[in-house]
């Protein structure tokens, strides 16, 4: 699994730090490449020259979530535990990056990648992408806080109680996707962009993300917290394992 960080090129996108995932098939995170996805995020924040990181992924899709056959083919529940936790911190450090992160999206979108996205400060998505949490298919529960952030109320709750999904050109009628391009422009779009909000005065950006947190009606680590707690019953009364095996053996 890999997790890079590039410094993008060129006086326009001076600044500019690239964090790209690419864990094929599917981007699937295991334990380990959530904690490393939040320890490029964190790096990419913490140096005083960057002023604006877009998170992308390689591949069919932007993230498919965690890898359940790891959590499957794991004994106990540290692979359950390690998601949960991996997940949480990967979450916070695009929520907490002390610039704005621009999520870059194309494909699929679904699980912890809505975590991901819905925590980001803007997204630029392709035509094909589209965004989902198929959590109670899999017996569990989790990141209907960040896609609360994306679509409203009513539409969050049927989406969540029935697993489908929503297009990229819909979240921009919502409000929630700044752009949509094709896939072949994406990348360019994302830098148009960053290279727009880079020009600004860093310690002016920065303040203004501290700000934008700070005046947040819903602290998004305590809301996840919330529901991870009901994950946790979900898995103690035995009926996730019995999702998950479904979805590993093909079944659902």
């Amino acid at each position: 699994m890999a997790v890079t960080s590039t410094s993008e090129p060129g006086a326009a996108h001076r600044g500019v730090v690239t964090v790209t995932v690419d864990q094929p098939p599917v981007n699937a995170l295991p334990v380990a490449g959530w904690f490393a996805l939040a320890d490029a995020v964190r790096a990419a924040g913490q140096d005083p020259d960057t002023r604006v990181v877009i998170l992308r992924a390689e591949g069919r899709g932007f993230n498919a979530g965690v890898d359940i056959k790891e959590m499957q083919n794991t004994p106990g529940f540290d692979a359950l535990l390690g998601a949960n936790a991996g997940c949480a911190a990967a979450f916070a450090a695009v929520y907490d990056c002390p610039v704005p992160v621009i999520a870059e999206v194309a494909g699929f979108c679904v699980g912890g990648g809505i975590g991901l996205v819905g925590n980001a400060d803007s997204i630029v998505a392709a035509d094909d992408a589209y965004f989902g949490l198929p959590e109670v298919d899999r017996g569990a529960l989790g990141a209907a806080t960040h896609l609360g952030r994306l679509v409203p109320q009513h539409y969050l709750r049927t989406m969540y109680y029935t697993a489908r999904t929503v297009s990229a050109q819909r979240l921009l009628e919502f409000g929630s996707v700044w752009d949509v391009v094709p896939r072949e422009k994406l990348h360019e779009r994302a830098l148009e962009l960053a290279a727009e909000i880079a020009a600004k005065h860093p310690a002016v950006i920065r303040a203004a993300k501290a700000a934008l947190n700070g005046i947040d009606p819903v602290d998004v680590k305590r809301s996840y917290r919330y529901e991870q707690g009901f994950t946790f019953e979900i898995n103690l009364a035995g009926v996730a394992d019995e999702e998950r095996d479904k979805f590993v053996e093909g079944g659902a």
